[in-house]
């Protein structure tokens, strides 16, 4: 994989303690500095920090994708293939439920990739991926 500068993120959560917990122990996340109101953790190498914002009633929106209904907005990290594997494996074990399980998107197709879907205790909307071939991440 190449060399990139690692992406910093902010997101809304309404439980800092339960999301804490979640990014911590289930997507085994380093924790980084905090207060009060947000922490770092360290995501694949890149900063994601979780801020306290009281709970929202919005509703998810989805797209479809692929037959799928992808949830929008939703962040997450493009992995090697073999992290991927290994990391959608522990989190079945761990018994994450899914918006869309772990599989192969665009299947022969230009852009083929792995994918899998779900969302943190907060409702915020986690995507990882994963290409055999990197160069197909931005193909048409």
């Amino acid at each position: 994989m190449p060399s990139i500068a690692p992406f910093h993120i902010a997101i809304p959560v309404h439980n800092l303690s339960e999301c804490r917990e979640f990014y911590r122990n289930v997507l085994n996340c380093e924790e980084g500095r905090s207060s009060e109101h947000w922490v770092d953790f360290n995501l694949f190498g890149h900063q994601l920090v979780i801020h306290y914002k009281p709970k929202s009633e919005e509703n998810i929106h989805t797209n479809p994708v692929d037959g799928k209904n992808v949830p929008v907005p939703h962040y997450g990290v493009v992995l090697p293939w073999d992290v991927f594997e290994s990391f959608s494996r522990e989190l079945l074990e761990k018994g994450v439920n899914f918006v869309i399980e772990p599989y192969v998107r665009f299947k022969g197709e230009v852009g083929e990739q792995a994918t899998m879907f779900f969302l943190d205790p907060a409702g915020n909307a986690l995507e990882f991926k994963a290409f055999k071939d990197l160069n197909q991440l931005f193909a048409s």
